[in-house]
C-alpha cells in the first residue's frame, strides 16, 4: 500500500515537473494588419509559447511564458518578428507595412530599427545586409519586380538606414503606376508613394525639397487618374498639390527647383480659373516665383542653370499673362520706366513684349512703341509676329496677315513656330471663317509641338462650328461632336487646358447622336466610325 502510494506520488511529481513549462503564465492578444486592414491567414508564434493562425478579423490570442521575448508573424513567405521583452502589457497590434490604422500620422511598428546603414553593418545585422544586397542587385538590373519585396522589407524595418531607399522607392513606385492597367490599383500605389515621401521627411528632413518632389508626382499621376475616372476630384487634387508646392517654395526660397516654380504657377492659374483663389494670390505667387528665380541667379555662375532659369521665367510670365489675373495698368506702370532705360536692348524688349502680350496688354501704347522699336532694331520673326498682333488689334487684317506669314516663314525655333501657327489658325478661324485652312495651321502647330493643348481645343472648336453645315441630316451633323470631343479629351491631359477642356467635354457630350437613331443604322457603342467629307477623321461611337 505504501509502495503504491509512493509510486502515485512519483507519478504526480513527474506530471507536475513535465507539465510546468506548458502552463501559460500569460495570454498575449492583438490584431495583425496588412495594407491597413485586418489580416487573415497570418501565423502568430510566441517565443516559449504557443501559436495560432488569424481569421478574417486579424485577431490572435496565444499562450506565452513570463520570459517570452518575441512574437513572430508569418504570412506565406513574409515573416517579421516583434520584440516584446521590454514592453508592458499583454496586447500587441502588429502591421506588416509598419503602419497601424486609426492614426493620421504614420505609426511605425515596434520592431522598426532606426539605425544608419553604417551602424547596422557594424552591428552585423544579417537580415539588413541580406535584404539590402538582394534589393540593390535586382534594382541595378532594372528588375523592379524582384527588387521590390526586398526593398520593402528594408524600407519597413530599417527606414533610416539609407536615403537611397526613398530615391529608388520613388522610381519603382512611379514605374508600377505607369504600368498598372487598373485605375484603383494606380490610386493605391499613388497613396503609397505619398506615404513614402512623408516617411522620407520624417527620417531625412529636407522638407521643402521633398514636398516639391511629392507635389510633382501627385499632380502628374493623380490628375491623370482623376481624368481617366472622371470622378470630379480634380479640384481637390489641385488644391492638395498647390498647398505642398507653396510650402516647398516658402521653405526652399533660393534653393527651390525650377520645375517646382513652373508647376506652382500652373496650379495657381488652374485654381484661379476654378474660382478657388483670388486674383491677388495669383499676382503674389507670380512675384514670389520671379523673386525666387532672382535669388537662384544671384547665387550661381552655372551657365546651364542661368539658361534654364531664363526659360522658366519666360514660361512663368506666359502662364501669368494667360491667367486672366494680370492687371495691365499695373504691368505698364512697372515696365514703362524699365523700357525707357533698356529700349536698345533687344532681349529686354522681347521679354517685355511677351509679358504684355500674355497679359493681353497688346493694345497699350507701350506695346505699340516697343513693337516698332524691336522691328527697327531686328526685323526678325518674333518682331514680325508682334507687328501682326499690333495690326490685328487695329483691325488692319491685311497687314496683320502679311506679318503673320512673314513670322512663320522666318522662324526656326519649333516652340515659337507652334505659337505662330496657332495664332494664325485663330486669325483664319475668327476673321475669315475658313475652317479647313484654320485646321491646317492648327495641325501644323501640333506637328511643331505635339502636346500643344490649345491647338487641340481649337480643332475641337473648329469642328463644333463645322457641325452646323456638315452632312445631309441631323445624325451626320451630330457625329462631328464625337470628333470634337476627341480633341478636347486630348487637350484635357494637359494641366494648362484641363479646366477649359473638361467644361467643353461636359457641354458637347450632350450633342452626341441619338442611341436609337444609331441602332437604326446598325451602329453600336464602341465601334469605330469614319466622319467623312473634309473632316475625314476616324472616331469612336458613344452616347
Amino acid at each position: 500500500m505504501k509502495a503504491i502510494f509512493r509510486l502515485a506520488l512519483l507519478i504526480a511529481s513527474l506530471t507536475l515537473t513535465v507539465g510546468y513549462p506548458l502552463l501559460a503564465q500569460r495570454v498575449v492578444t492583438g490584431t495583425v494588419y496588412r495594407e491597413g486592414k485586418p489580416a487573415a491567414g497570418v501565423t502568430v508564434e510566441a517565443h516559449r509559447g504557443g501559436s495560432m493562425m488569424t481569421s478574417f478579423d486579424g485577431k490572435y490570442e496565444v499562450e506565452a511564458d513570463v520570459k517570452t521575448k518575441w512574437l513572430r508573424f508569418t504570412f506565406l513567405d513574409e515573416s517579421s518578428r516583434l520584440d516584446i521583452s521590454d514592453k508592458p502589457g499583454d496586447s500587441f497590434d502588429f502591421a506588416f507595412d509598419g503602419i497601424l490604422p486609426g492614426n493620421d500620422d504614420e505609426t511605425e511598428s515596434a520592431d522598426v530599427i532606426l539605425k544608419t546603414a553604417e551602424e547596422l553593418i557594424r552591428d552585423q545585422d544579417r537580415d539588413f545586409m541580406n535584404e539590402l544586397s538582394l534589393y540593390n542587385e535586382f534594382y541595378k538590373q532594372g528588375n523592379y519586380e524582384s527588387a521590390f519585396p526586398h526593398w520593402k522589407t528594408v524600407y519597413n524595418k530599417y527606414p533610416k538606414s539609407t536615403l537611397n531607399l526613398y530615391i529608388h522607392g520613388s522610381n519603382m513606385y512611379e514605374s508600377m503606376i505607369e504600368k498598372s492597367t487598373s485605375l484603383e490599383e494606380k490610386d493605391k500605389l499613388i497613396g503609397e508613394l505619398m506615404k513614402m515621401y512623408d516617411k522620407r521627411i520624417k527620417h531625412f528632413n529636407a522638407k521643402g525639397f521633398v514636398l516639391g518632389r511629392k507635389a510633382t508626382a501627385w499632380l502628374k499621376f493623380k490628375l491623370d487618374n482623376d481624368r481617366a475616372q472622371d470622378n470630379g476630384n480634380m479640384k481637390e487634387t489641385l488644391k492638395t498639390g498647390y498647398d505642398w508646392l507653396t510650402e516647398s517654395v516658402n521653405e526652399e526660397e533660393g534653393d527651390s527647383e525650377l520645375p517646382v516654380l513652373v508647376l506652382l504657377m500652373q496650379t495657381t492659374r488652374s485654381l484661379f480659373m476654378l474660382g478657388e483663389i483670388p486674383k491677388e494670390t495669383v499676382v503674389k505667387n507670380y512675384e514670389t516665383c520671379n523673386s525666387t528665380i532672382k535669388a537662384i541667379l544671384e547665387k550661381t555662375e552655372d551657365k546651364q542653370i542661368i539658361e534654364d532659369a531664363g526659360k522658366v521665367q519666360a514660361v512663368i510670365e506666359e502662364i501669368f499673362g494667360a491667367s486672366g489675373a494680370a492687371d495691365c495698368e499695373a504691368l505698364i506702370t512697372i515696365l514703362t520706366p524699365q523700357y525707357e532705360e533698356n529700349k536698345n536692348d533687344i532681349n529686354f524688349i522681347k521679354g517685355m513684349l511677351r509679358r504684355l502680350g500674355s497679359a493681353k496688354c497688346d493694345e497699350s501704347q507701350l506695346f505699340s512703341d516697343a513693337t516698332d522699336q524691336l522691328y527697327n532694331l531686328e526685323p526678325s520673326a518674333e518682331a514680325a509676329f508682334n507687328m501682326a498682333r499690333r495690326y490685328l488689334k487695329r483691325n488692319d487684317d491685311a497687314r496683320a496677315k502679311n506679318y503673320y506669314l512673314e513670322a512663320m516663314q522666318q522662324e526656326e525655333d519649333k516652340e515659337l513656330l507652334a505659337k505662330y501657327y496657332y495664332e494664325f489658325a485663330l486669325f483664319i478661324f475668327a476673321k475669315e471663317n475658313n475652317l479647313q485652312e484654320a485646321r491646317s495651321y492648327a495641325r501644323k502647330a501640333l506637328e511643331a509641338k505635339p502636346n500643344y493643348c490649345e491647338a487641340n481645343i481649337l480643332i475641337g472648336d473648329i469642328y463644333v462650328s463645322a457641325s452646323r453645315s456638315f452632312g445631309e441630316d441631323a445624325f451626320e451633323k451630330a457625329t462631328v461632336f464625337w470628333v470634337a470631343v476627341d480633341y478636347y479629351e486630348r487637350a484635357r491631359s494637359s494641366q494648362d487646358c484641363a479646366v477649359d477642356a473638361s467644361q467643353k467635354i461636359s457641354t458637347y457630350k450632350g450633342y452626341f447622336p441619338n442611341k436609337e437613331e444609331a441602332f437604326f443604322r446598325s451602329l453600336q457603342e464602341g465601334q469605330t466610325y469614319k466622319v467623312g467629307g473634309w473632316i475625314n477623321e476616324t472616331t469612336r461611337i458613344r452616347f
